[in-house]
């Protein structure tokens, strides 16, 4: 028995038909369809002809199907609500005006007009698919019209049905399988974005985060970072450590302002040039002059910004030379001592922001045993408790320097620490966090 398909409403009536919170623009259908348990089955014909009939069909529950009609494209995407789970888009002649209101859309994309010079003959299923991205779609043509059902197909339909042969049992079989196909597809696709970001992720911590090169050196190295809790991806910090013919040790923490892939690749070309202007014999402010002029050339935009902080460590291990570059200032334990922020007064601004800036170096006594941290603000910010008071550079120093008197070293207090900071915040902190710990052992001073 086929039943007809009742006439499309008005806008008015479809408004004050529409429960509470139903929307009826392009936005209502963002994210796909309703895959409630007892939502049924709707489905949205596309065509001309209101009057035409469908077979009545049933879903896998044998309740019968909701159908509503539109005659063009423009009344299609105020019906195509959350709710539908699939569109049928009449192909046939009877049915081909609906492609005329919005259809020359695919015209302006680039596909080829008809041989007559009108419209792309699938212009509304190319439309269709863009307006309803995450819905299932199946083509309604005619027997003789064999070639252009194909075709919908390798466009974009989940199936074609020829409307001449159409009975109730074919069509719930074909809407089941358009349905589960599409969930199955947009299931590929997630995860196919899902295994590329990891693998951007990847390229992205290889460049930030690099193996140090301290061959030669009796420093212990440790380092760890922690993305915000926010991002899929790295953000801007990044961090290196290596050690020059000469002997001496350098090291550096940064941070791009931004969180996008944009500023992450920003912090990776820092960073390689970093080293090599490191290898190449520069420090201090002739270093941190060519690593402006990288990032002025490099940034994509004139209001990013960086801040440094670079450390050249003596070959004796004693005495180091500090820059910073509108970078928080390292923290310092000697011999065994509670530990203290180094002076900040002597930094310069950070990099892009004035364009002949300087960048005092300071010098610093490191002593035969110590351990020094730099990190960045990341660590700093996280609020403390239910206030808005922040964690700090005191409040840091003061947690890092208990942990220091419980016997941590190395990696497990760089562990201990980020864990407090986590917890003082309630939860995974806003900003991403780099911190990198230098010690050395005791030695005969």
């Amino acid at each position: 028995m086929s039943v007809p398909i009742p006439r499309q409403r008005t806008a008015e009536q479809s408004e004050e038909a529409a429960p509470a919170g139903d929307t009826r623009d392009g936005a209502a259908h963002a994210a796909g369809p309703s895959t409630a348990p007892d939502a049924g089955l709707t489905l949205l014909l596309i065509g001309d002809d209101p009057t035409s009939a469908v077979p009545e069909m049933r879903d896998g529950e044998g309740r019968r199907a909701r159908v509503r009609t539109a005659r063009n494209l423009t009344e299609a995407e105020r019906l195509l609500t959350d709710d539908v789970h699939c569109i049928l888009l009449d192909l046939t002649p009877a049915g081909a005006r609906a492609r005329t209101d919005r259809a020359d859309r695919s015209d302006r994309d680039g596909h080829p007009a008809g041989e007559d010079g009108g419209h792309d003959e699938l212009g509304a299923l190319r439309e269709v698919l863009r307006m309803a991205p995450s819905h299932a779609v199946l083509a309604l043509t005619s027997e003789a019209d064999a070639e252009r059902a194909a075709e919908a197909v390798r466009v974009g339909a989940q199936d074609y049905l020829f409307h001449d042969e159409l009975d109730g049992a074919a069509l719930s079989r074909a809407v089941r399988y358009a349905v589960e196909r599409k969930r199955a597809d947009l299931a590929q696709r997630q995860l196919t974005e899902s295994r590329m970001l990891a693998q951007e992720n990847r390229r992205l911590e290889r460049g930030l985060l690099p193996t140090p090169l301290l061959d030669g050196s009796d420093l212990r190295f440790a380092a760890r970072y922690r993305p915000g809790r926010s991002r899929a991806l790295l953000g801007g910090d990044f961090y290196d450590t290596v050690r020059t013919p000469d002997g001496t040790v350098h090291a550096m923490i940064g941070d791009v302002c931004g969180h996008g892939p944009d500023e992450a690749a920003l912090g990776v070309e820092l960073r390689i040039a970093w080293r090599a202007l490191t290898f190449a014999g520069l420090c201090g402010d002739a270093l941190l002059s060519t690593l402006q002029k990288v990032l002025e050339h490099e940034r994509a935009d004139d209001e990013i910004f960086a801040t440094l902080c670079l450390v050249d460590i003596a070959p004796d291990g004693r005495h180091a030379g500090v820059s910073l570059a509108g970078h928080p200032a390292p923290l310092l334990a000697r011999s065994g001592g509670a530990p203290r922020l180094l002076p900040y007064e002597e930094g310069g601004p950070a990099l892009g922001l004035l364009p002949r800036a300087r960048w005092p170096r300071r010098q610093v006594v490191l002593g035969g045993s110590w351990s020094l941290m730099m990190y960045t603000d990341g660590l700093i910010e996280g609020r403390v408790g239910n206030g808005n008071q922040r964690l700090g550079q005191e409040g840091m120093t003061e947690l890092v320097g208990r942990r220091m008197a419980a016997g941590l070293r190395g990696e497990e207090l760089l562990d201990a620490a980020l864990t407090e900071v986590r917890d003082l915040n309630g939860g995974e902190l806003t900003d991403d966090v780099a911190v990198l710990l230098l010690d050395r052992g005791r030695v005969q001073d």
